[in-house]
């Protein structure tokens, strides 16, 4: 499908960032932005939310918006490309291609902890998904993951495999936009190590949660282990109260 109106916009303003067209360092206003695009300022201000979710930019109050000289520094740092928190979008590298290949794909009763996970019924199903990430061909995650099916009873195996988040936004409107993750490290098993090109001595980085639509439902509960040459995490951390 089309990409959002609100992707383009951001983009945009990123290049503009890049090229250095913003005197001061500082954005115009939402009104002028929604003049120059052509677009609503709902767009405009969900384009400068993510923005802003991302550290680009951000908002100094009575005085406008302006960008984070960090950005200007060191992009590496700002790869994420998307409004929700997909591993499409979050792993973005330059000039890197990213594949999916899919393991497994069952519909199947949500067993205990999945149900207490999901808040699910006993007769609840979810979709089991396995599948392998790389970059540039290269294995760098193995993602397993449980969506219940009523949320999303359209989830076939050729949806899978590409962003299923991405998907879910663009098909039904719906965005995941919070989670609640643990991140640790473990002794790779063989099936890491049979997947992801590690020895039996290498580790594997593991990031284990369950991510929420913006509604507050439920969405996904994940495990992904990852070659620990990938395993970094980068994150800003807000404490203004508006957010």
């Amino acid at each position: 499908m089309a990409d959002l109106v609100y992707r383009s916009v951001m983009r945009d303003i990123k290049h503009k960032i890049l090229d250095n067209e913003y005197p001061g360092m500082r954005l115009p206003d939402e009104r002028s932005l929604s003049e120059s695009y052509q677009v609503s300022r709902s767009s405009i201000k969900r384009a400068l939310g993510v923005l802003a979710q991302q550290g680009i930019i951000f908002k100094k109050r009575g005085s406008g918006t302006f960008i984070n000289p960090l950005y200007l520094k060191n992009q590496s740092l700002f790869h994420y490309e998307g409004s929700n928190l997909g591993v499409t979008d979050s792993f973005q590298l330059d000039g890197k291609k990213q594949g999916i290949k899919l393991l497994d794909y069952q519909v199947v009763p949500a067993n205990k902890d999945v149900q207490e996970e999901l808040f699910l019924n006993d007769n609840d199903f979810v979709y089991q998904i396995k599948r392998l990430r790389l970059i540039d061909d290269q294995p760098f995650m193995i993602e397993t993951g449980f969506i219940p099916i009523k949320i999303t009873p359209t989830l076939t195996p050729a949806v899978v495999q590409s962003s299923i988040f991405n998907y879910l936004e663009d098909a039904q409107g719906k965005r995941v936009t919070k989670s609640f993750m643990t991140i640790g490290v473990a002794p790779s098993s063989e099936d890491d190590q049979r997947l992801l090109k590690l020895t039996p001595t290498e580790p594997v980085g593991i990031m284990e949660g369950v991510f929420f639509l913006d509604d507050g439902t439920p969405f996904e509960v994940s495990n992904m282990r990852i070659h620990y040459q990938y395993m970094k995490y980068s994150t800003f951390v807000s404490l203004d109260q508006e957010g």
